[in-house]
């Protein structure tokens, strides 16, 4: 299953939620109800969605995603 990295820049209690960059599945964007944004200053485009992450993870639950723990290597 591909990998998704959801993402939030302030507080993480309200939103909004990062869900994806310019070559992220449009369906599940959709699935998401993200919207795709372009902001002044970045490279990139990004999906966000005005959701918090935990209904964005409640979402992509739904869908067969899985919170995985981060491993640091060393």
């Amino acid at each position: 299953m591909p990998y998704l990295l959801i993402s939030t820049q302030i507080r993480m209690e309200v939103g909004p939620t990062m869900v994806g960059d310019e070559f992220s599945d449009k369906e599940l964007m959709g699935y998401l109800g993200a919207t795709k944004r372009h902001v002044l200053g970045n490279l990139f485009w990004e999906y966000y969605v005005n959701d918090p992450p935990r209904i964005v993870l409640d979402k992509l639950e739904v869908r067969g995603y899985r919170v995985l723990p981060h491993l640091l290597c060393s």
